[in-house]
């Protein structure tokens, strides 16, 4: 399997390798829009096609698919500490919390396009340590929604716009234990950082296009983009590091060993950066 290496935050190095993750025999990729790791490290894949959920082993070793006839367009995906899987069903207008097997326990949304309410064509969700539920309704909406932990619609804010607490497709979002909320202003080029109230607090510049954000145990945030570059913040928004991928990626999630998965919508493929020491 090729593989690459790059420089990493602190010094650490990772190694890229191209072909992690195949299907087996009589299932195949669609395009990849958005991958997170459980809490024993299995790796779920989310993309379009059906079932629109492949979960492989660490080492890429396929164990089981779910969501059939579930999702009409994947696009985002996030899993809670106890194993909640939360996907977003951009043309569906949704987002289903489901167990690790895929078995529903929740859906927000009505399944039809809300103007000024969820959703129109939302792009991704976070759940933050109390349980709050963050939405970015991205496509239709410019809005960040959330909601408290059985489903109930709290609070809304946002709208079109280059201002603060305006939005061009938020379409990753991510929420710490200090009540901050990151959320990913794609066509705007940054990210912006609000409170769970949705107050800004200030903004992160230098990026083209970003597409997901993703926070580890240590607080570094990963950050990926529209071109083949992955950057490395903290919590100040300095960059610490930048790797790069070899496609555009359009989601990424670290496990606990600080290894890095990137989608891409633009190759039916997973790409794996092992962290190694450094």
């Amino acid at each position: 399997m090729p593989t690459r290496t790059e420089a990493g935050v602190g010094g650490t190095i990772y190694e890229m390798s191209r072909g992690w993750g195949e299907p087996p025999p009589g299932l195949a990729f669609g395009a990849i829009s958005d991958v997170a790791v459980d809490s024993k490290d299995r790796v779920y894949v989310f993309h379009r096609g059906n079932p629109p959920v492949f979960v492989f082993s660490e080492d890429g070793t396929f164990l089981h698919s779910w969501g059939q006839d579930l999702i009409v367009d994947a696009h985002g995906i996030f899993i809670t500490p106890d194993d909640h899987v939360f996907v977003v069903d951009r043309d569906g207008h949704r987002v289903h919390k489901c167990t690790s097997d895929g078995r529903v326990i929740l859906t927000l949304g009505t399944g039809r396009p809300m103007w000024g309410a969820p959703f129109s064509h939302p792009t991704d969700a976070a759940v933050s340590p109390r349980g709050e539920i963050y939405v970015a309704d991205g496509y239709g909406n410019n809005h960040v929604h959330r909601f408290s932990p059985d489903g109930r619609h709290l609070l809304s804010w946002g709208s079109a716009g280059r201002g603060p607490g305006e939005f061009s497709v938020p379409h990753g979002i991510w929420a710490d234990g200090e009540d901050r909320i990151y959320v990913v202003d794609r066509d705007n080029h940054r990210l912006q950082v609000c409170t769970g109230e949705g107050r800004f607090l200030t903004e992160w510049t230098g990026f083209y296009r970003p597409t997901d954000v993703y926070m580890d145990g240590q607080g570094v945030i990963y950050v990926s983009e529209l071109s083949t570059r992955i950057h490395m913040l903290d919590r100040e928004g300095k960059v610490r590091a930048r790797g790069r991928s070899d496609n555009q990626g359009h989601g990424l999630w670290g496990d606990s060993k600080g290894n890095l998965y990137i989608a891409s919508t633009r190759s039916p493929r997973i790409e794996k950066h092992t962290r190694k020491p450094g």
